[in-house]
């Protein structure tokens, strides 16, 4: 691995909450595009550590992506429950696709969970479209859980969230 996964500093916040924000417009995964409600809950980074633990992939001064570690439920958390931990806002750069930064964050948010007292699994939503996002998931053991697929804008009909688990 030619890259580090540590705490993002806070002033990342303001890059990787861009880096964020075009990796979900150059994927096609916000509906409305640049007016999207859903951009700027993306590019706020400091709400999200302010809350919860933002980790990023760096390769020396160039950011790679980052991710949301949320400990358990509490206002960041979209599904975790007494117990669970959540990921939340996992993003890598279309550049550094490729490299294993999306499973090495994912891995230490599995590492976080299970070294937080209490915890016993592990969630998250992702879109249907996100196949890659879903082959990380799925190498690393999380299952998918159908009963707990949720819509957070329920007048769309389309937005449905896949949610995975996984148990520790």
């Amino acid at each position: 691995m030619d890259f580090l996964i540590r705490r993002a500093d806070p002033t990342e916040y303001e890059p990787l909450g861009t880096l964020t924000a075009h990796a979900y417009l150059d994927d096609g995964l916000l509906d409305y595009g640049e007016t999207d409600p859903y951009l700027p809950v993306l590019k706020d980074v400091a709400s999200r550590a302010a809350a919860a633990e933002v980790l990023v992939a760096v390769d020396g001064d160039h950011l790679l992506g980052g991710v949301t570690f949320v400990p358990g439920p509490g206002p960041i958390a979209d599904i975790a429950k007494t117990g669970e931990a959540e990921i939340r806002a996992l993003a890598i750069a279309r550049a550094a696709r490729g490299r294993a930064a999306g499973e090495a964050l994912v891995r230490a948010c599995v590492d976080r969970a299970r070294a937080t007292d209490g915890c016993t699994a592990i969630v998250l939503s992702t879109q249907s479209s996100m196949h890659a996002a879903h082959r990380i998931y799925e190498r690393l053991g999380f299952v998918r859980t159908p009963d707990r697929d949720w819509n957070p804008v329920p007048h769309l009909d389309d937005l449905t969230l896949l949610t995975y688990q996984l148990t520790l």
